[in-house]
This record gives structure tokens, sequence and C-alpha cells, in this order.
């Protein structure tokens, strides 16, 4: 069995004191903090953590809207799963962490 800390990359405090708003606020609209803090590696961890997030809502929504009956009754459980992915990336944000989120953290948009 694998850790789940095993893939944590601890980021710079210094990187983490003065941008943490902005990896918060990647998850709520994640362009903002590649505009504003684009020098930053743990802002542009999670402003690419909520690009990711983002493309996954509109995809999901879209596929699962065009989806009769079944795709009806799936969306509010995709949405409420995107939801709760937020928390996590915005509480893994307040609290410092670069730690991917469930099933989409290994996906790299951002460099």
């Amino acid at each position: 069995m694998v850790n789940s800390n095993e893939s944590v990359v601890q980021p710079d405090p210094g990187d983490v004191q003065s941008n943490k708003g902005m990896a918060v606020l990647a998850y709520i609209i994640f362009f903002i903090p590649l505009l504003a803090a684009k020098d930053s590696r743990f802002a542009m961890y999670h402003a690419n953590q909520g690009l990711v997030l983002f493309l996954g809502a509109v995809a999901s929504n879209i596929v699962l809207g065009m989806i009769p009956i079944i795709g009806w009754i799936l969306l509010p459980f995709a949405n409420l799963a995107i939801l709760v992915f937020a928390i996590i990336g915005i509480i893994n944000a307040a609290n410092g962490r670069n730690k991917p989120l469930p099933l989409i953290g290994g996906i790299n948009i951002l460099r």
C-alpha cells in the first residue's frame, strides 16, 4: 500500500505565506492567480488544480446534461463531487500544502 503523503511536495514557506490567498482563490476563479501570482510555484500548482477541476465540471455538466434520465440523475452527484473536491483543494491551499486532489490531481495542464 502506498502512503498518500509520498506524493505531497512541500512548497517554500515564504512562497506559501505570500501567496496563500491566491492559492485559495484558484479553486474559485482559477485564472486570477495565473495573472497575479504567475511567479509563485505554490499559487500556480493550485491554479492548475483549479483549472483541471473547472474543466472537469464543464465536461461533466455537458456530457451528463445531454444524456436523458440517467445523466440528469447523475448530474447533481457529479456537481456535489466537484464541490467536495474544491473544498478539499481550498483546505489544502489554506494549510500550505501541495497535495493533489483525488482522481484528478495527477493531471497537469499548466507548467
